[in-house]
């Protein structure tokens, strides 16, 4: 359920509300739009008329949420939510892009990959330092080392760092270094992983499992948001198909869908969508054109020597040609890369 307030409703008509969701034992989420503030009622297994709360002085309209992601659709905030990492904005017109390698694999690779990705335009750098892979006996990251080298690469170059953590003991740690808390596809439903993002308050890239429906994506997004956290960029990743030229299917379709039903910001991630280079930059046209609001891509000083998916990391030369193909197709729809 979410209370409209009237645009002109004061601070104490607004705190009168507030105490009296307190008072009958809900959780809430109060969303403060440019005209008017929304708070939203998480329940706690009670029902409540929405008659109770239309006599308040202040109050518009009283509406029950039909989707099942509450706090994540439009319904609750009809506004576009504008994530802020270090004054870079994902969901406004300009269009972040983050670089750099699936693994951080030694101190040389990722502060080279960190200053030639930042000097093309880059303006927050990806690094693996725990990686979840298929297999046990594929490399697993720098972990700990990982972190400091990202660190490093941080201060030398004062971009955001993006980098996954794959446990709820590891936020803390993780937290430390990284501006953007990334859940990888195989922790979508980690919901012990959801819930302790969601009480660590920095900024998570939410990456949509490989068999997961918009439902269930919005879903896990919902945990988060549920236990306080709203700072959520959603991330289109590609799904598993009965396609074998590529790794996943990129779902382009997913973006415009997600901008309807959510105003979460939308990623694209065309690295793992195909597995393939040469397929990278068109793709990344088109999530453009579909209205995406940031991108991660995989970039490698040496591609062809990378440790882990070397076939789907662009070079250095390749990122920043990569870079001024998206900068036209940007302008022709009103974004800015």
């Amino acid at each position: 359920m979410i209370i409209v307030m009237k645009s002109d409703a004061s601070k104490e008509e607004i705190s009168k509300i507030l105490k009296e969701v307190k008072k009958l034992g809900f959780n809430l989420n109060l969303s403060k739009g440019k005209e008017k503030t929304i708070v939203g009622l998480i329940g706690n297994g009670r029902a409540v008329s929405p008659g109770h709360f239309r006599p308040f002085s202040g109050v518009e309209d009283v509406l029950r949420i039909s989707k099942p992601f509450k706090l994540a659709s439009r319904e609750f905030k009809p506004e576009k939510s504008v994530i802020q990492v270090n004054g870079v904005s994902v969901g406004g017109e300009k269009i972040p892009i983050m670089a750099g390698p699936c693994a951080v694999e030694n101190r040389e690779q990722i502060l080279e990959t960190a200053l030639k990705v930042k000097k093309a335009g880059a303006t927050i750098l990806r690094g693996g330092a725990f990686k979840p892979r298929s297999s046990p006996y594929s490399f697993q990251g720098l972990k700990e080392k990982g972190l400091e080298m990202l660190a490093e690469a941080k201060e030398k170059t004062g971009l955001s760092i993006v980098t996954e953590v794959m446990a709820p003991e590891h936020v803390p740690l993780v937290g430390e270094v990284a501006d953007i808390l990334q859940i990888g596809t195989r922790n979508m439903q980690n919901y012990a992983l959801l819930e302790a993002v969601g009480k660590y308050k920095k900024p998570v890239l939410l990456k949509r499992g490989m068999m997961a429906t918009l439902e269930e994506f919005l879903m896990a997004a919902e945990y988060i948001l549920a236990n306080g956290n709203s700072k959520i960029i959603l991330c289109e990743r590609g799904i598993r198909t009965f396609e074998t030229y590529t790794r996943n299917t990129l779902d382009l379709s997913a973006v415009p869908l997600l901008n309807q039903l959510s105003h979460l910001p939308v990623c694209v991630d065309p690295s793992h969508a195909t597995g393939s280079r040469s397929l990278i930059t068109p793709l990344s046209k088109a999530a453009i054109a579909a209205g995406v609001d940031a991108l991660i891509v995989e970039v490698h000083p040496h591609p062809e020597k990378a440790l882990s998916d070397g076939a789907q990391s662009l070079n250095l030369e390749d990122f920043s040609k990569f870079m001024e193909e998206l900068r036209p197709v940007a302008e022709a729809v009103k974004r800015r890369i």
